[in-house]
């Protein structure tokens, strides 16, 4: 038994070491490909650079970080010109703000470029592209499209949308402003969800020019004075190094972790994970990959626009099926459980939160919540039922403990004379005849023979004979057995 426990150890301290190691490894593989691929400009050469800023994403909190962060490296390495290549369906208000923001108090010039052909930069992308200093478009892009909509999409109750729409439109206005755009045709973007082409983008005072690609806009844009935060910079792109950062493996990972059906999948997930490993202390992999999923699930709704209500139901989800685990059987709270789940679910994200531009408005799919939700409710049901089923049957007795040695019969493998030993249940024991006080001092059985065990003492057993089989015992000691 202590070999096996110390087997058991050593095998379970080897996991542990290979699980740090590995957590290890993926964690400096994450470092690496989080660092930002950009180099520093090259001042001493004299060669000017242009930061290019990949930006294929929806506008949330996760693509407002990189931004502000891809902008911030820009001035501090002191580049010739940022250009943002955008292609968006747009996003949430408060990200779209951040990032205006950005762009607006930059000290390094700033040029957007909706690229590749196809793209567009509607909604959220509207307000970010007028606010760059200089504006060019790929052909068959578009811009525009930019009333705002409730959390899930949809239409905003009179009264909100009247308040809601004036404010946006307000903050479209400053920007035109700002930039020396056309205010009335980007305002008509908000007020009627005006979209216009790449051509028609410049011909309304919108965008600067049409471009196909980056060195063709570098060609355009070489020698023009560019507005910047508190004064107007000429810029020289000829024969200018193009320095490309796009969003490192981390940014794109927590933007796919923050997709709310992802999230509230993991969630789930990691939730059956914790029951089954609390149901089944011991197993590890359940509980490890449980945590795991929670940890990754939270991180994700971290970086959503999620409503309390949404992550107070589904905490109270986790903890029911956690008493669940500790009260098998019981289905109360399981079933609570996966109620919590459905409205937390309902809740989290979208539907109940503040208004914002269409395009990238996420909100957990109802068909996702009703299919994880039935799993785990199915799933805790089921393993409840399987309790119910385990105490109903009657428990299994190992032929070796002392409930199943008692009253077998044992063959003698060494003379009881009184004491010897006898094999029973697949094992040897010690043995001796019982009531031995009251037999006499050469009452022995032979090996061969068969005693029954009367009872055991750690691991010692006492026996009797089954048939008379006891060697130079009279009549009284017979009587003294019985």
């Amino acid at each position: 038994m202590l070999a096996r426990d110390l087997n058991f150890s050593m095998a379970r301290s080897a996991v542990l070491r290979r699980s740090a190691a590995l957590l290890l490894a993926v964690t400096g593989a994450l470092l690496l490909f989080a660092a930002p691929a950009t180099e520093p400009a090259d001042a001493q050469s004299g060669q000017p650079v242009v930061r290019v800023i990949e930006l294929d994403a929806n506008i949330d909190i996760v693509s407002a970080r990189y931004l502000k962060r891809a902008i911030s490296k820009a001035n501090d390495d002191g580049v010739e010109l940022a250009v943002i290549e955008l292609d968006t369906p747009g996003g949430t208000l408060d990200s779209t703000r951040d990032m205006v923001t950005a762009i607006l108090e930059s000290e390094v010039p700033i040029a957007v470029f909706v690229s590749p052909e196809g793209a567009q930069a509607a909604s959220a992308g509207t307000f970010i592209s007028a606010a760059a200093g200089f504006l060019a478009m790929a052909p068959a892009t578009n811009i525009g499209a930019a009333s705002p909509v409730d959390g899930s999409g949809g239409d905003l109750p009179d009264t909100l949308e009247s308040k809601v729409t004036q404010d946006t439109a307000a903050f479209m206005r400053s920007i035109a402003e700002e930039r020396g755009r056309n205010v009335d045709a980007l305002e008509a973007t908000v007020l009627q969800a005006t979209s216009y082409s790449a051509s028609e983008a410049v011909d309304e005072g919108i965008a600067d020019v049409v471009v196909r690609h980056i060195d063709e806009l570098l060609e355009e844009i070489d020698g023009r004075s560019i507005q910047t935060f508190d004064t107007s910079m000429t810029v020289s792109t000829a024969n200018a190094r193009i320095d490309r950062v796009g969003m490192s493996f981390i940014d794109r990972t927590i933007s796919f972790l923050a997709n709310p059906n992802i999230a509230f999948l993991l969630i789930s997930l990691g939730t059956i994970g914790l029951i089954v490993e609390l149901w089944n202390p011991g197993m590890f992999i359940p509980g490890t990959l449980g945590v795991a999923f929670l940890v990754l699930g939270w991180v994700g709704i971290g970086n959503l626009d999620f409503s309390w209500a949404g992550v107070i139901f589904l905490a109270l989800a986790i903890l029911l099926f956690v008493l669940e685990s500790q009260a098998p059987g019981v289905s109360y709270f399981g079933i609570a459980g996966g109620v919590a789940l459905v409205i937390g679910g309902v809740f989290l994200v979208g539907r109940f939160t503040d208004p914002n531009l269409p395009g990238g408005i996420q909100t957990v799919s109802y068909w996702v919540v009703g299919i994880v939700s039935g799993s785990v409710i199915a799933f805790v049901l089921w393993l409840s039922w399987q309790v119910r089923q385990a105490a109903k049957t009657p428990p299994w007795q190992s032929q070796t403990s002392s409930e199943g040695v008692l009253g077998q019969e044992a063959l003698v493998t060494r003379e009881l004379a009184p004491s010897g030993e006898v094999h029973v249940g697949g094992e040897f024991w010690s043995a001796e005849l019982a009531n031995a006080e009251f037999l006499p001092p050469d009452t022995k059985i032979a090996r061969g023979e068969h005693v029954r065990v009367v009872r055991i003492e750690d691991v010692h057993l006492y026996v009797e004979p089954i048939s008379d089989t006891v060697q130079g015992r009279g009549d009284d000691s017979a009587q003294a057995n019985v």
